[in-house]
């Protein structure tokens, strides 16, 4: 298990270029076996979730060929259906929650497809009632082996349907969609997830020759086509590391240049920090944060405390609670975080306790922190990583605190955020990986 050290109270300075967004990545890997034709993918990012996913595919008999630092070509003209038998393919796939989305595709393409119960961060409970009850309205046989804990489906017969969808699921709805593109006839999906990450999934599912209307809205119109073709496609910058970068430059009192953050794909995001009380100034399609040595939480009108909640899109992403609890902690003010949809996401708060923040665990969803204004500085201890955003949130901490801080199982973070030690430290900050 490796760990980083991290001196804090270090100001940083530069511009950073956030990686390739992690969800989307996910989604539009899977895709490529929606074709026998080849797939080339552009800012795919160089972290531990998306390699696995990758090295699966090519396990499943997928060409996978390597054009740049950032870029893959994909061909799966000759997909291995044997492989999803064996131990070692079932084994893989439970390793990495996107793995789930491999489904869609081969229910549309194959007619077949199993797997193992997902893994990924232990954040709460996280449901597939969503994926399997879409595939069974478009008529799949699904079956569940308690035992074993697989999952096998068969939709050798797939055909279009009106769906109102229980929760608006991102990823559920990004299997429903991949394995309503091939499927006989017309597939309405109503409540259907509209983030970003979806809209491009769609948009390259249109550029491979499938009929989706509706994109960026929660009602969706599929017309099936019998085959697709293959595309190139680039994926957005990641709005979490966006966001992080933005908590960071807050917490640390640095002057920091997003570059290209594809200001107008953020949705509230950049406003939620700047009730925050952070300075963001927009020039062009970067973000310039600059160094704030106070930043203020905004009251609702009443004067009452605000509160940062998540919700679907266009709402808040979950991602960020985690970002805007710890920034807040040295913030001038008080905010109530709270984070409706994992019960588990704000564990993570006694590391912040033990460093000197002030914050009241109200229940497993809320939290309330009551700002330092910098009166008194976080100091370093040693904290474990519970998953991947907890994990920045720590190390953005750590940054910002007195001392040196220790953060152990750091391969969570190395999950979701692509070198980051070594991209911060070009900015100036000391984090030793150990």
């Amino acid at each position: 298990m490796s760990s980083f050290r991290v001196k804090g109270g270090l100001k940083l300075k530069g511009e950073i270029i956030p990686q390739g967004a992690k969800n989307e990545a996910l989604q539009i890997l899977c895709a490529v076996l929606l074709t026998a034709e080849k797939v080339t993918i552009n800012k795919i990012p160089n972290i531990r979730d998306v390699n696995k996913l990758i090295d699966l595919l090519a396990d499943m008999g997928v060409k996978v060929e390597k054009l740049g630092p950032e870029s893959y070509s994909f061909q799966a003209d000759e997909v291995n259906l044997q492989y999803l038998d064996t131990n070692d393919f079932l084994n893989k796939a439970s390793a990495l929650r996107g793995s789930v989305m491999i489904l869609g595709p081969l229910l549309a393409r194959f007619g077949t497809g199993r797997l193992s119960k997902p893994g990924g961060d232990k954040i709460g409970r996280r449901r597939m009632d969503t994926h399997f009850t879409g595939f069974q309205k478009l008529g799949a046989e699904f079956r569940y082996d308690k035992k074993k804990e697989i999952y096998h489906i068969d939709g050798k017969n797939l055909k279009g349907a009106y769906m109102l969808l229980d929760e608006a699921s991102v990823t559920g709805t990004a299997n429903i969609v991949m394995a309503a593109a091939m499927a006989e006839g017309k597939t309405t999906i109503y409540n259907a997830a509209c983030e970003p990450y979806l809209q491009q999934l769609c948009d390259m599912l249109n550029r491979m020759g499938a009929k989706i209307t509706g994109i960026g809205s929660n009602l969706l119109n599929i017309e099936g086509v019998k085959k697709l073709k293959g595309t190139e496609h680039t994926l957005l910058p990641d709005m979490i590391e966006i966001g992080s970068f933005i908590g960071l430059a807050a917490m640390t009192q640095s002057e920091i240049t997003i570059k290209d953050a594809q200001i107008h794909r953020l949705g509230v995001i950049p406003e939620t920090f700047r009730r925050m009380g952070i300075k963001l100034e927009f020039r062009g399609d970067d973000i310039f944060i600059p160094a704030q040595k106070h930043y203020e939480i905004e009251t609702f009108i009443d004067g009452s405390i605000l509160t940062i909640a998540d919700a679907i899109w266009p709402g808040f992403t979950p991602d960020l609670l985690s970002i805007v609890l710890v920034t807040a902690t040295q913030a001038k003010g008080t905010v109530l975080v709270h984070q409706k949809m994992f019960e588990s996401r704000l564990f993570f708060v006694d590391k912040l306790i033990d460093m000197g923040a002030q914050i009241i665990l109200c229940d497993p969803h809320r939290a309330t922190v009551i700002g330092l204004d910098r009166k008194y500085s976080l100091r370093g201890i040693r904290m474990t990583s519970p998953d991947i955003r907890a994990g920045v949130s720590l190390l953005i901490a750590a940054m910002s605190a007195e001392g040196t801080s220790v953060i152990d199982n750091i391969e969570q973070i190395d999950r979701g955020y692509q070198h980051i030690d070594e991209r911060l430290n070009a900015l100036g900050a000391q984090i030793e990986r150990i």
